[in-house]
């Protein structure tokens, strides 16, 4: 089974609050929105990939709650990209200063910024290059630091804006750098 299926919608359009009223209506499914409009139906993913995502957010959490200096993001989080996109990356978090600059309402639906730090965590029916783009794609709208995690070949892109994406092969960890001030991600549960 495919991890995700792209639909053309080349001569049907959503505006933003259509496509928002569509995920709240179908919430046992999920949906991204590339940048030229097309629906994305992301399948479930096992338990096993749910089980690590949840080690990643529950660190990620736990850090950004003891830090303060920002807000974090589970993979059910909507970001409005500038480029038109509508992304929920596997974990996110977002500097409290441009959190607390959004009204209520932008608050409360798909958040109108590129997060600061997004992780991808590639599950075994993931295709690589679609990551891959995701991850340009919030690097291109200002993210900060990127993490591609990829369990099967135990590797970690690494994305920066002006940079060359940096791999790591079978890392036991991860630093957050000056994004993210003294987290480190040990990957030994994620791997």
């Amino acid at each position: 089974m495919p991890a995700a299926l792209t639909i053309k919608l080349d001569s049907l359009s959503f505006s933003d609050e259509q496509f928002y009223q569509l995920c709240l209506a179908n919430r046992e499914l999920r949906f991204e929105r590339n940048s030229q409009g097309d629906l994305v139906i992301m399948s479930p993913i096992g338990g096993e990939t749910s089980n690590r995502n949840g080690i990643l957010i529950l660190r990620l959490g736990l850090w950004a709650e003891r830090d303060g200096t920002g807000i974090f993001f589970d993979s059910s989080g909507g970001f409005r990209l500038p480029n038109g996109a509508d992304r929920s990356p596997d974990a996110a978090w977002l500097k409290r200063e441009r959190w607390e600059s959004l009204t209520p309402e932008q608050q409360q639906r798909f958040v109108p910024l590129c997060p600061d730090f997004v992780v991808e965590l590639r599950s075994p029916s993931d295709d690589l290059k679609p990551l891959r783009e995701k991850m340009q794609e919030y690097q291109e709208n200002g993210a900060q630091l990127g993490w591609l995690i990829d369990r099967q070949t135990r590797t970690v892109e690494i994305y920066r804006p002006g940079q060359a994406v940096e791999v790591l092969e079978n890392p036991e960890s991860l630093s957050g750098e000056a994004i993210l001030p003294e987290f480190v991600l040990e990957l030994a549960p994620i791997w």
